[in-house]
């Protein structure tokens, strides 16, 4: 068994759906937008299903929302024009996530659990961006602006593939090592004991594991629902 099924999964809340009925686009107070498809309330929590199918999807705080509005453009994910056509943010996530070989929902839970989504956020300790670059950090990657939705998540994803690399694949120790950085993996040859550290992993392992929970359910479902071969005709 992997190391996400040795760690479990997360069960539970009750959800009241709410039909986005098409594209929508979820206006943070931040000033940061994301595409979906369809949403519902659970408790505090307001889940935006990234595709129609609802098998990727993001958690945000309900009261980080400022409104709901119908989309009318694809939505870019910076304001600066771009010579290509703009992306969303989940079709960049999906680009990145296909060239590292990463599941685009991990890279989703660890940039829920750095910035909450937050193109713009900077830490205490000066980390920068959607998925937290420190800028010493930034540089090596050659991320010359983390602020930039799209250079920010190339270089996050590719230190996170590195870190997969570093440690054999293993989720938990790859997580503590972008947390709380590699040196302090080998010093305690594990997870650090550090309270943010443990908390920050489990959030992300436990949020991963639900989306592939969803992602499994609705195959099964898919599976049921798909009509089986006709009975023959008796003979006449």
């Amino acid at each position: 068994m992997g190391m996400l099924g040795k760690i479990g999964f997360a069960f539970g809340l009750l959800r009241l759906a709410l039909p986005a009925l098409g594209a929508d686009v979820a206006i943070l107070h931040n000033g940061f937008s994301i595409h979906h498809e369809w949403r519902e309330t659970i408790g505090p929590m307001t889940r935006l299903y990234l595709g129609a199918d609802k098998t990727g999807y993001v958690d945000l705080a309900s009261d980080q929302i400022e409104r709901f509005e119908r989309e009318v453009s694809p939505l870019p994910i910076s304001q600066v024009a771009l010579p290509a056509k703009p992306q969303t943010l989940n079709e960049v996530i999906n680009t990145i996530s296909d060239r590292h070989h990463i599941d685009p929902d991990l890279i989703n839970s660890v940039i829920h659990a750095e910035s909450g989504f937050n193109p713009r956020a900077v830490s205490p300790k000066g980390a920068r961006g959607l998925m937290q670059l420190m800028p010493q950090t930034a540089s090596q990657l050659g991320v010359s602006n983390a602020f930039d939705p799209r250079s920010n998540v190339e270089g996050g994803t590719r230190y996170l593939s590195e870190l997969l690399q570093r440690y054999n694949f293993d989720l938990i120790k790859a997580l503590a090592a972008y947390n709380a950085g590699p040196q302090r993996v080998e010093q305690y040859r594990g997870v650090p004991p550090y309270f943010e550290t443990h908390a920050y992993v489990a959030k992300i392992v436990r949020e991963f594991n639900r989306k592939k929970i969803a992602e499994r359910k609705v195959a099964a479902e898919t599976r049921t629902a798909a009509p089986g071969p006709r009975p023959s005709e008796p003979a006449r």
